[in-house]
């Protein structure tokens, strides 16, 4: 039987969780958590883990404005996510909460600003 320990990041409480496997790979128990997001975390994480991109995107004008994805994507896909806002160009005058680039490599995540030019 595999088990993967793990800390859960959701909130700052960092509940110390740990996923137990069955012989054929699938979740067969988690413990730890003290919250119903705790235990989605660590099924997610152990299953099909997913991250929110932060990074900065060049303005027309030559200005760096910080950017986020809008929801996490697949950790697998977070190279292309960054190759993709590697070429992004931010119109000039971006306010926080501006979409840069919609549905950032079919991800349903758009790139939002973080930051006023």
């Amino acid at each position: 039987m595999k088990e993967r320990n793990l800390t859960c990041i959701v909130c700052p409480k960092g509940c110390p969780l740990k996923v137990t496997f069955g012989e054929n790979g699938e979740i067969t128990e988690v413990t730890g958590y003290t919250c119903k997001r705790g235990l989605v975390y660590a099924e997610t994480e152990c299953t099909h883990p997913k991250r929110t991109v932060t990074s900065t995107v060049v303005t027309e004008g030559g200005n760096i404005v910080s950017v986020k994805t809008s929801d996490a994507v697949p950790k697998e896909d977070m190279f292309k996510v960054m190759e993709e806002i590697n070429r992004a160009v931010a119109p000039n005058g971006v306010k926080i909460g501006d979409v840069i680039i919609k549905d950032v490599c079919g991800s349903g995540a758009d790139v939002v600003a973080t930051s006023n030019e």
